[in-house]
């Protein structure tokens, strides 16, 4: 399905507008309810890219929206995160009522001079990587709700010195807590993340299997991130919950799966392995083989006799 052209939202300000809202109480920060704002003029899809980080708990949805290059996922989940210039792409239904809940709206501006525009990139969540929201508990979610809140009070009060710091401070403590639910979901998605590392291991098997270590070496991290579409760092971090590994330790473990098949079972010699495994060079291969089973492929050979 083809979308059109991305609508920029470059501001808070223009956002308030564009949704019939009163002006912001503070230009950098905002928090409105989805039920405050006008219905979507028209039904149909659209795509939309803001300049600002978006954090938001939505029910009720009755809008399919796409993330990047894949659909999202409400079914199980109502909080959702984005960073600045990603682009969501969205399908009215016609007459579709707004969803519940409310919208967490920061501009990076808010952000200098704190270290809080540096640490933010570190939350995955801010990914097209992630394809389903976070399901929050009961519990869960009044912890957000009270956080937001008070920040929602905050800038909403009298501006002082001390505003930007405390507004930071309890920014910090809900994407800390929103980091704890959403490893806590990595953790009990045991169906989904099941069929992803068995997908993951037929493709490198098949890798690893046919003639693609020769002629193209060892798959990239990015290769098998693109597979799958998710970031390199969603994957990094799936993969370290599941398997206690990063891809490329993951990838590195099923090099030295073949490299010891061929070891034992060929009569090559570790310069003919080294050249099948994709290595230009047999002293790399043979210091990746040592540096991962604290001896050489040639120790390793002599081991088996």
């Amino acid at each position: 399905m083809m979308y059109d052209a991305p609508i920029r939202i470059k501001t808070i300000s223009q956002f308030h507008t564009l949704r019939g809202l009163p002006k912001p109480k503070h230009p950098l920060i905002s928090v409105i309810n989805f039920e405050d704002m006008a219905p979507a003029l028209e039904s149909g899809k659209q795509s939309l890219m803001f300049d600002f980080y978006m954090i938001s708990v939505k029910r009720d949805m009755n809008h399919k929206y796409r993330y990047g290059q894949q659909d999202y996922d409400f079914d199980e989940g109502v909080m959702f995160c984005m960073a600045p210039h990603q682009i969501l792409s969205v399908i009215r239904e016609e007459n579709g009522k707004n969803p519940s809940g409310w919208m967490m709206m920061i501009h990076p501006d808010f952000l200098w001079s704190t270290p809080l525009a540096s640490t933010i990139k570190k939350y995955e969540f801010f990914d097209y990587s992630v394809n389903e929201a976070l399901f929050l508990s009961e519990d869960e979610e009044i912890k957000i709700q009270q956080i937001t809140d008070n920040i929602k009070q905050e800038y909403q009060t009298n501006i002082d010195k001390f505003s930007q710091n405390i507004i930071i401070s309890q920014l910090e403590t809900l994407l800390n807590y929103a980091e704890r639910f959403y490893q806590r979901q990595f953790i009990t998605r045991h169906k989904t993340h099941h069929q992803f590392l068995e997908r993951l291991e037929i493709l490198l098997k098949d890798y690893f299997e046919g003639n693609n270590l020769k002629e193209q070496g060892l798959p990239s991290v990015q290769l098998l991130s693109d597979k799958f579409n998710m970031s390199q760092y969603y994957m990094r971090s799936l993969l370290k919950t599941l398997t206690g590994q990063t891809t490329q330790q993951h990838i590195h473990e099923k090099l030295i799966e073949k490299a010891k098949e061929k070891l034992s079972a060929t009569e090559l010699s570790i310069s003919e392995i080294a050249y099948e495994l994709g290595f230009e060079h047999s002293q790399s291969f043979s210091k990746l083989f040592k540096a991962k089973t604290d001896i050489s492929p040639l120790e390793f050979r002599k081991s088996l006799n």
